[in-house]
């Protein structure tokens, strides 16, 4: 059984899929034939881009955990100085997050990570977590990596005033582009994805609603 606890397996600013990879590879074989799933929560969802198409694409959620934008980002959707705020996984017993879980290949496994640890190098490093497929598949839950930035990386900036972060979102801009696009093609994706988490997840959709409100009043809503 997976332990469902995000505990930092390296202390390192610097994503670490490939050990964590080889680690859990040494205590069991991640899948019958060798290959893995990855779980995105934040712009993995709707910007792959990985170097190898993953062989499958499972949308599902994963319990105990809850998507807030608590993660500074001074690499993709911000500058130094000014961070732009983009996704992280919070513990919280009571939530669900709602993403897809890519199936990668054995053969580009290590190819893959190597990549996913230079994407997500801004603080983040990979964990295991339960992973439950929609029903629809017909298949039971499984292990998945997924990266998330814990509280203890020097890049996490925590709960911030709706309004306040609204407000820093609207605004920042860094080398992956406006911040606002990262919001609200994440809100779009899960939107369509998971329809019956809009609800539920009033953090993601109340920003979403705060950002168009001030890109109206700006004239820049379009993304």
């Amino acid at each position: 059984m997976v332990n469902n606890t995000m505990e930092p397996i390296v202390d390192n600013r610097r994503s670490n899929g490939l050990i964590v990879w080889e680690q859990y590879a040494a205590k069991k074989q991640p899948l019958d034939d060798g290959d893995i799933f990855i779980f995105g929560y934040g712009s993995l969802i709707w910007k792959v881009a990985f170097p190898r198409a993953p062989v499958e694409r499972v949308v599902g959620k994963i319990s105990g955990w809850k998507r807030r934008f608590w993660q500074g980002s001074t690499d993709h959707r911000g500058v130094p100085g000014m961070p732009g705020r983009v996704c992280t996984l919070i513990e919280d017993a009571e939530s669900e997050t709602w993403g897809v879980a890519y199936r990668v290949s054995a053969a580009h496994v290590r190819e893959v990570l190597e990549y996913l640890d230079e994407r997500e190098k801004g603080g983040y490093t990979c964990h295991e977590v339960e992973f439950h497929p929609r029903a629809h598949y017909n298949r039971s839950s499984h292990t998945t990596f997924v990266y998330c930035g814990t509280p203890d990386n020097e890049d996490y900036i925590g709960p911030q005033p709706k309004e306040e972060l609204a407000d820093i979102i609207a605004s920042s801009i860094g080398p992956s582009g406006p911040n606002k696009d990262y919001l609200l093609h994440l809100a779009s994706a899960i939107r369509e994805i998971a329809p019956e988490s809009v609800e539920e997840d009033g953090h993601l959709f109340g920003l979403e609603r705060l950002v168009l409100e001030r890109l109206q009043h700006t004239g820049t809503v379009n993304h």
